[in-house]
């Protein structure tokens, strides 16, 4: 059985460690954890990791943000997997930092990433994991917040959030939507 995990950001070095490229970020972990690494194919960095007989695809895509969704439909047909075995992970701002939040469905929540993917697909109805990066910055800072880096506090806790989040993934290849959410909403 194959699952794609899709890990939401933007390419390029200006990007890089910017706390809207939390998705980029945690499949890095799940690659070095696994010992695997990316390969540049059509419409992103993509690995291929395997987790007790399953099959999992990681995409990193190269599209940019605004237009995640060409990647992820693009590579759910190449590797003929269906929705419902598709993980997007993306930051959010209304969770506190670090916090997880599972979905099966559900709008775009103002995320240009998400917004991307439901217009692709036609359909909201697929799993998501959204990374808590909290709302800690001054009216009309929004942009430049998510753009920015992580500070030192976020750093220091970083390791210990991105771990749970590699366990989360190899979960999502194995228990339902609704276990993974009863097992990490909220942690």
């Amino acid at each position: 059985m194959k699952y794609l995990v899709v890990g939401l950001g933007n390419i390029g070095a200006e990007y890089e460690e910017t706390r809207h490229n939390i998705g980029f970020k945690i499949l890095d972990a799940f690659c070095e954890a696994s010992n695997i690494y990316f390969k540049e194919e059509r419409y992103g960095a993509v690995s291929l990791a395997k987790h007790r007989g399953r099959q999992i695809v990681l995409l990193k895509p190269n599209t940019y943000m605004n237009l995640s969704g060409k990647a992820v439909r693009y590579w759910m047909q190449k590797e003929s997997i269906p929705i419902e075995r598709v993980l997007i992970i993306t930051d959010d701002l209304s969770l506190p930092f670090g916090m997880l939040r599972v979905r099966a469905k559900g709008s775009d929540g103002g995320h240009n990433g998400l917004k991307s993917i439901i217009q692709e697909l036609g359909n909201q109805a697929f799993p998501r994991l959204k990374f808590g990066i909290s709302n800690d910055f001054a009216k009309g800072q929004q942009v430049d917040y998510v753009l920015g880096k992580w500070d030192e506090g976020e750093l220091k806790l970083m390791p210990e959030r991105l771990d749970m989040c590699v366990k989360l993934i190899k979960d999502f290849s194995f228990i339902s939507i609704g276990q993974l959410m009863s097992s990490y909403n909220g942690k």
